[in-house]
């Protein structure tokens, strides 16, 4: 479901923006819209016979579920990108609004595809196989391959348009990592202070979050020392901040971004019958 959905919204998004305003595209998309523009190929057929190409070259890197999803945007794409050729378009005076607006979809697009376990195939394709061996991240990868494709792009739709175009790739990639690491971004805390057990009794009477003690030590004066690990969201921050500071204000604090929090108290909680229920 979520891959096509975002076949479906990628497919449109590439009629109605990124053809319209005659921007460009990375990856391979960006390859059958050079086709398009040079040489008038349909895009929805060029899609299916390089996509098939790529599939097949690459389809042994691939894990068996990815390679199901894989194969089903193969055929997904050029049908809806033939589908929704007709369908209205979005050209506003401003340029970059139209650069935002392609970025911010085709980002959420790829995003849905990707985690469905699928690719668009293409230069997707790639990029899993970077992040499979070479431990890069996916959005990275394909931000790598879209700006190599979009340099010929430039000398056909032009330097200006070509700019809007890597904005727009940039954009997508943001989405792309925002979708895949968490839509509620956390915080991670990691207190150090002599006056550990009343900081993590407040924190736990006031924001009631679960808190990790952990066993450490000086590495110079060898004293040992308990750490308090707590995550919270951004709204906690503030709060346990003053907690901190009210109790001991020559603690030593440490506050990290998460990215994404998975367990009790985040992604599900219990009730008090003992039913677990999902956030």
């Amino acid at each position: 479901m979520l891959v096509t959905l975002g076949c479906f919204l990628f497919s449109y998004t590439i009629n109605a923006v990124v053809i319209a305003n005659h921007f460009g595209e990375g990856g391979l998309t960006g390859v059958t819209l050079l086709m398009f523009y040079t040489l008038n190929i349909d895009p929805a057929l060029s899609s299916l016979v390089l996509n098939v190409f790529l599939l097949i070259v690459g389809y042994r890197y691939l894990e068996k579920k990815t390679m199901i999803y894989t194969v089903l945007a193969v055929f997904e794409l050029p049908m809806f990108l033939k589908y929704t050729q007709e369908w209205p378009v979005f050209v506003p005076e401003n340029l970059v609004v139209a650069s935002v607006a392609a970025g911010v979809f085709v980002g959420i697009a790829l995003g849905l595809v990707i985690l469905g376990k699928g690719t668009t195939a293409g230069t997707d394709i790639i990029a899993m196989m970077m992040n499979k061996y070479l431990g890069w991240p996916v959005s990275s990868s394909l931000l790598v391959i879209d700006t190599i494709v979009v340099t010929p792009l430039a000398f056909v739709i032009g330097f200006e348009k070509a700019v809007l175009t890597l904005m727009m790739l940039f954009i997508a990639s943001k989405v792309i990592n925002f979708i895949l690491e968490g839509f509620n971004p956390r915080k991670a805390i990691m207190i150090i202070s002599n006056q550990y057990e009343l900081i993590g009794q407040k924190i736990q009477e006031q924001l009631d979050r679960g808190i990790t003690v952990l066993d450490g030590h000086g590495f110079y004066s060898k004293d040992k020392r308990q750490v308090l690990y707590v995550v919270v969201n951004r709204q906690q921050l503030m709060p346990i901040q003053r907690i901190i500071h009210e109790i001991d204000p020559n603690a030593f604090v440490i506050i990290t971004d998460v990215n994404q929090v998975i367990g009790e108290g985040f992604t599900f909680y219990f009730d008090d019958s003992g039913n677990k229920f999902l956030h």
